[in-house]
């Protein structure tokens, strides 16, 4: 799936904030520690990261009929 442009819950914009929060959490980084310093403070804008799942290369494979 492909991050939302805004939180599902509250509608604030966390879509620009993805590329860095992936770059950080596959250096190694904690993701709390990088939620925290990017200021994703509510649950329902950490859940959109945190419950993301990063399926669109899967998907693409089947063509639709």
């Amino acid at each position: 799936m492909i991050i939302p442009i805004r939180c599902f819950g509250c509608g604030k914009p966390i879509a620009h904030l993805w590329e860095e929060y992936k770059k950080r959490v596959d250096s190694g980084e904690e993701p709390k520690k990088v939620l925290d310093e990017l200021g994703v403070e509510r649950y329902c804008c950490r859940a959109a990261f945190l419950g993301h799942a990063g399926m669109i290369t899967e998907i693409a494979k089947f063509k639709k009929s």
